[in-house]
């Protein structure tokens, strides 16, 4: 039962920070707003203007008048609850988007359930091209409608219609997103976007166990090491045992907690993630020799008793109680780390301190942290669509209703009422949560707590309260306060030391025939080099075998995908 109630806490403090870090603005959903409409453009103004006359401005939030059906096929979130009297076709948002856009939704079906299923019947709808104006499409939806012919091209809607604030969202990642739905030059889908860098390794280290070891912050990998290894030997949490380790590691090996991305980055090697060689070809990250010099320390570091002996067979809610415990001095981890898991160890010790660092490196060269490709849903316009610019102008309303000038007149009807997952079309600026920091700083410098209790963001709300003496809410402070994650991811961006993986197209025929085997055979090959079960030089063997189980052929595929996009 204990473990049950420990693992049931971990949940409902991950769900918390999900809802209150990506989510907590769903308020910003949940009002009124009232600009004005009666001086923008009719869609007729808009799409016919005079040949003999200087084209006239477009307004990206223009109201079109008469206005227009657009029909829509959409999955719903399993938890997704309407406001009582409302439904998916008339709720919030389907009233707004006719009243502030003149575009009356229609919805040709939706599904509520698990997103495996709505793709499969969405495979049936495509396969008998019963297909609406917009649809949620995944990225190999996105791929087979492209090679059918099926999509509206959008590149010339998109650079008439789009707003400045879409347009710096979408560049803000270096236009990967973007890339990704543009084929032959054709922007052929509207990218759900959302914020990569939240999920960047950051390197988390218990400073109050620095001091009492007089130790040094941790600059370099050579550091790292020394550290992992007093920490491990040298009696940090002083009770004359050998109890604690310098380093937590999950069985998965991966992940946003206790996952090893950091440290192999620290060595420029990284976990799953194309790169590009001397010669332009894109080749994948797994087998590359940077990769054996980084398992090789690891290995070290586990023959040490410096990871866990059983990490093996310890996942992230297990790994967390050495945390909370305070038997666990340093891991890589992502920026939420703070809510969960630190903050159920500073409950219990608070005088445990924690501090994010910027990666450490093994040479000279900076170390870039890697994060993931984020788009897994594309907004994509059927071909035959009398308005396809009505899918930009979508997007463009909830930008900048939530971004750009929010509206604050709150409605207690939609208290508690997710109301951002009713939106056709969403997504959110790399920098959403980094901005809620630069938002925070200067209220923070200037300890003004008025200004942070009244601030729209949930998160400073919350430092506010820590700064007023609940310790229950350090763990937002150590996100955005100094010294927290965002200082710290802030530097990485600045510093451009952010990586990015090569390919972001649909999985590739053997990818999807391969994948799972060859992602098994690298954490069993990986988790036996580390525990010592087999040599560094079982690497080697991997990487023959990781050649001829398909990987071979699936960079051959990926590097047809790059030709196929110069």
């Amino acid at each position: 039962m204990k473990n049950l109630r420990a693992v049931a806490a971990s949940i409902a403090v991950i769900v918390l920070l999900a809802a209150v870090l990506a989510a907590c603005n769903s308020n910003k959903g949940n009002s009124e707003s009232s600009p004005s409409a009666s001086s923008a453009p009719s869609a007729s103004t808009e799409s016919s203007p005079s040949a003999s006359a200087p084209a006239e401005a477009i307004d990206p939030l223009g109201k079109y008048d008469p206005p227009i059906e657009v029909t829509v096929i959409r999955p719903y979130d399993e938890n997704v609850k309407f406001a009582e009297g409302e439904s998916a076709n008339d709720n919030l948002w389907t009233r707004r988007y006719e009243e502030k856009l003149g575009i009356k939704i229609k919805y040709n079906w939706t599904l509520q359930g698990p997103i495996d299923q709505y793709y499969q019947k969405l495979n049936v709808a495509i396969a008998s091209n019963d297909l609406a104006d917009i649809m949620t499409v995944n990225s190999s939806q996105l791929k087979q409608l492209v090679e059918a012919g099926q999509l509206a091209d959008l590149t010339e809607t998109y650079d008439k219609y789009a707003s400045d604030f879409m347009k710096k969202v979408f560049a803000d990642d270096g236009g990967t997103a973007i890339s990704s739905a543009t084929f032959g030059d054709k922007l052929l889908a509207l990218p759900r976007i959302g914020s990569d860098i939240d999920e960047v390794p950051l390197l988390w280290v218990r400073t109050d166990w620095l001091k009492k070891l007089n130790l040094p912050e941790p600059k370099t990998m050579a550091d790292v090491l020394a550290i992992s290894e007093a920490f491990t030997t040298k009696d940090p949490d002083g009770n004359n045992k050998a109890d604690t380790f310098g380093l937590g590691l999950t069985k998965d090996l991966n992940g946003g907690f206790a996952g090893f991305e950091g440290f192999l980055n620290g060595y420029h090697a990284y976990y799953n993630t194309w790169l590009k060689d001397a010669s332009g070809q894109l080749v994948n990250s797994n087998i590359q020799p940077e990769m054996k010099a980084a398992l090789a320390d690891l290995q070290k570091i586990y023959s040490g008793k410096q990871i866990d002996k059983e990490f093996g067979t310890k996942d992230g809610g297990k790994v967390a109680e050495a945390v909370t415990s305070g038997k666990l001095g340093m891991y890589y981890g992502a920026m939420w780390t703070p809510v969960w898991p630190i903050q159920d160890g500073r409950n219990l010790d608070p005088n445990m301190e924690w501090k994010p660092f910027a990666l450490p490196s093994i040479d000279g060269q900076p170390a870039k942290g890697q994060v993931p490709f984020t788009v897994s849903q594309y907004y994509v316009v059927k071909k035959d669509a009398k308005n396809p610019e009505a899918a930009i102008k979508l997007l463009n309303y909830w930008f900048d209703h939530n971004y750009v000038q929010p509206y604050q007149t709150p409605e207690s009807k939609y208290d508690g009422i997710e109301t951002f997952k009713y939106l056709i079309l969403s997504g959110s600026p790399i920098t959403e949560n980094l901005d809620v920091y630069r938002k925070a700083k200067p209220l923070i410098e200037a300890n003004d707590i008025e200004g942070m209790k009244t601030a729209r963001e949930g998160q400073i709300k919350e430092i506010a309260k820590y700064l007023e003496g609940d310790q229950k809410s350090w763990g937002y402070y150590k996100i955005l306060g100094p010294d927290g994650s965002y200082t710290v991811i802030e530097q990485l961006m600045q510093e451009n030391r952010i990586q990015r993986s090569e390919f972001f197209g649909a999985p590739t025929p053997t990818m999807g025939e391969k994948g799972s085997t060859l992602d098994t055979l690298l954490k069993e090959t990986f988790t036996k080099i580390i525990m010592g079960a087999a040599p560094i030089d079982e690497f080697d063997k991997f990487v023959e075998n990781w050649k001829k189980l398909g990987g071979d052929q699936i960079t051959k595929e990926v590097n047809d995908w790059a030709a196929s996009r110069k």
